[in-house]
């Protein structure tokens, strides 16, 4: 059971609430279809991944293997003699797409409690009790969101510096808390009086549906760590039950919430469905709530990059400067998310572009290739090996052309894309 709600933890974060643009982007038949598709690739590349890290330490006679070391394990035992040479860098790979994933997740984790925080304290004065649809779009910002992210900055380096992952284990549990809260709330309003769906279209742009891509494989956050989890079970072989529920559950919700969610709001879908909810207090409380548990888990999110950065740092310097550096990169790292929050603010094509570049490589190429290096010399069968190439195929021009139709949307003015923006509405 714990296994199963840290594995619901890892893959229920802001981009579950980014999926009702994800679905106008794709449209309103393709994008549950193609949601589902990308769903159960992502499980069985997970499920590859298990299957590699397993052969792998029974190979080498070792109790647990990290993604990194799975990689660089596969290429020594590979038949090229470049690659057998060079596999150091496979975890080399790894942990960089590693960092890049994460430190996205975090600056996304800004963009997100930013917006959330602007609208509340911008709208105040119009906050009532009588929860009533936000019927115009007219953007009416008092202060640049870059302001509430330079609020919100001195706050997360000061929860950072807690190392200790009991005591980051009851901020978890409080992220599960309000999270669970504000869904429940968020699925309350959506479900009642949708409008007619029929005007809405089937199928959206190709260029569109890249942006789409993206925010979807973002979404499934939980790639990196199913191997801890495993390792951490005191029944590991029971991980595969877990894994195929709890996914199954995720799948299932990011469905419903995207297309009830586009259903709902129609062409005035915004970048996270939590700045479509009403002004009253209520609704205000949900992105409270949510805005709070992202605030817990980017503590969570960032332990993996720093894990992988601060060792390797400290090891360079003497013993006497140990805490002064840790803090310092813990510091600096913090600052960099917001930095590249404060240079782009646009929460959905940051969430498209995170997607497409980082977790698209760790979801969908990286496994596959991993299975083919791993069990080549085992007599693998032509469907198996056909399957890995194309899925490594998809994987790879869903990387290329979704990272491509981010980077051209995020150097398009504003105004040209206003209903993609995450600007404050009244």
């Amino acid at each position: 059971m714990q296994t199963l709600i840290h594995l619901l933890k890892c893959n229920i974060g802001t981009g579950l609430l980014g999926l009702p643009l994800a679905m106008k982007n794709a449209g309103l038949l393709v994008g549950p279809i193609s949601l589902l598709a990308i769903g159960i690739l992502t499980v069985h590349c997970m499920v590859i991944l298990l299957n590699c890290a397993h052969h792998l330490g029974q190979r080498l006679q070792k109790t647990f293997v990290n993604y990194g070391e799975a990689m660089m394990y596969s290429l020594e035992t590979c038949p090229n003699a470049w690659l057998r040479t060079h596999s150091v860098w496979g975890r080399y790979t790894v942990s960089f797409l590693l960092i890049t994933t994460q430190l996205g997740f975090c600056s996304v984790y800004f963009m997100f409690m930013a917006d959330n925080l602007q609208q509340m304290v911008e709208e105040v004065h119009m906050t009532s009790s009588n929860c009533q649809p936000r019927k115009t779009l007219v953007p009416t910002p008092i202060l640049n969101i870059r302001f509430y992210m330079l609020t919100i900055l001195p706050f997360l380096v000061l929860l950072v510096f807690i190392q200790n992952l009991r005591l980051l284990s009851i901020f978890s549990m409080l992220a599960n808390i309000t999270t669970l809260g504000s869904m429940a709330l968020i699925f309350e309003y959506i479900i009642q009086e949708i409008p007619d769906p029929s005007s809405l279209p089937l199928m959206a742009s190709w260029k569109t549906f890249l942006l789409f891509f993206g925010t979807a494989i973002f979404t499934f956050e939980g790639v990196g760590m199913v191997l801890p989890l495993k390792n951490q079970m005191k029944h590991p072989q029971q991980f595969s039950f877990v894994l195929y529920l709890g996914m199954s559950l995720i799948i299932i919700l990011y469905i419903c919430l995207g297309t009830l969610g586009y259903m709902k709001f129609g062409s005035n879908t915004q970048a996270s469905i939590t700045l479509n909810l009403p002004n009253c207090w209520l609704y205000q409380s949900v992105k409270l709530m949510y805005s709070i548990g992202i605030f817990f888990t980017y503590a969570l999110q960032f332990h993996v990059p720093a894990e992988i950065i601060i060792p390797f740092i400290i090891s360079q310097v003497s013993e006497s400067w140990t805490l002064l550096i840790d803090l310092s990169v813990r510091t600096a790292l913090v600052c960099l998310t917001c930095v590249s929050a404060i240079l782009i603010p646009r929460l959905d094509l940051v969430i498209s572009f995170v997607g497409s570049v980082s977790s698209s490589a760790l979801a969908l190429i990286i496994p596959p290739l991993l299975e083919l290096i791993t069990f080549y010399a085992e007599d693998m069968s032509c469907a198996t090996i056909a399957k890995d190439v194309m899925i490594g195929i998809l994987g790879l021009l869903g990387c290329v052309f979704g990272t491509y139709q981010a980077l051209y949307e995020l150097i398009q003015p504003i105004s040209q894309s206003i209903t993609n923006s995450t600007g404050v509405y009244a």
